[in-house]
């Protein structure tokens, strides 16, 4: 099992995490085994719950428990240093971030399937850790008055990253393509979390599954409210950063200024929740079906 606190991180990352996701821990700059994610649970009463106790930190007073829990079933034994080749991915996404200041983030497929080769076969299946509590269901608010942690989160701009990435290659990756002119097709990408660069950090990072001799790549930035003209030039320094074999970038926000300084390597997309009540809460599931975009 693995727990995450009652913060917008925590509820962030059990947001992000689906069930049948496979999922590896960082500790001490080593790889340690790979599990699948067979459920998750939101429990009340969650600091008074095994096996984690609650941790308060002196400074600011806070509290933190664990009521988000994923259940997790172990597939491979490993301990592997980040160093292998393997784990370039991660290795260069930690070194360009500075270290571990995210709770987590995604590796790429080609990472997948090399620690799926390593170590071995789990063959020990431990007794489940019964937990007697209630559950609820965490929900989303557009007004930060009626908050009421871990029950109801604000919104923020880490939670709609994870809804568009997980809803963008259906609905909007089609027609990026179209829109650069590349002769590929969707099937052929995977679609990732934030990507540390050399000089920032890119909300969603599209790259090429199986790539042959080049790979190609899509950059999404993402702004929960009006996005400027810093943001398009942000953006448009990002895709010089890849070079040539980036496809173009993408701009998301729920506005965008008149006079914008277009780009022409880069798209923009209106984003908006159908049918949204700002009184109301709502489930991060809820807010996934409700998401649509408008290309201007």
């Amino acid at each position: 099992m693995a727990g995450f606190t009652n913060s917008i991180n925590g509820f962030w990352t059990y947001s992000d995490i689906s069930i049948g996701d496979y999922i590896s821990f960082l500790y001490g700059a080593r790889i340690k085994d790979l599990y699948r994610v067979t459920k998750k649970v939101a429990y009340k009463n969650a600091e008074n719950l095994p096996p984690w106790p609650s941790i308060k930190f002196r400074n600011s007073g806070n509290t933190y428990y664990f009521p988000f829990r994923l259940h997790l079933e172990k597939v491979r034994d490993l301990d592997e240093p980040l160093v292998k080749a393997e784990f370039a991915y991660v290795a260069e996404n930690l070194l360009l971030r500075g270290g571990y200041k995210k709770t987590h983030f995604q590796a790429d497929l080609t990472t997948l399937h090399n620690v799926s080769t390593m170590g071995r076969m789990n063959k020990i299946v431990p007794e489940p850790l019964e937990i007697l509590s209630e559950t609820f269901t965490p929900k989303i608010v557009f007004n930060k008055k009626t908050k009421k942690i871990p029950f109801e989160f604000p919104f923020h701009e880490f939670i709609l990253q994870s809804l568009v990435r997980k809803k963008i290659k259906d609905f909007l990756l089609k027609e990026v393509l179209e829109n650069f002119s590349e002769n590929l097709s969707v099937d052929d990408f995977e679609v990732l979390g934030e990507k540390a660069l050399p000089e920032g950090f890119v909300d969603i990072f599209i790259k090429l599954k199986y790539p042959i001799a080049t790979n190609r790549y899509v950059l999404v930035e993402i702004k929960t409210k009006r996005a400027n003209t810093n943001d398009i030039e942000q953006l448009h320094n990002y895709l010089k950063q890849i070079g040539k074999e980036v496809i173009g970038g993408v701009l998301i926000a729920k506005d965008f200024p008149k006079a914008k300084i277009l780009k022409s390597d880069i798209m923009y997309v209106k984003y908006c929740f159908k049918n949204l009540d700002v009184n109301n809460a709502y489930s991060f599931e809820e807010l996934l079906k409700m998401l649509s975009f408008t290309i201007i």
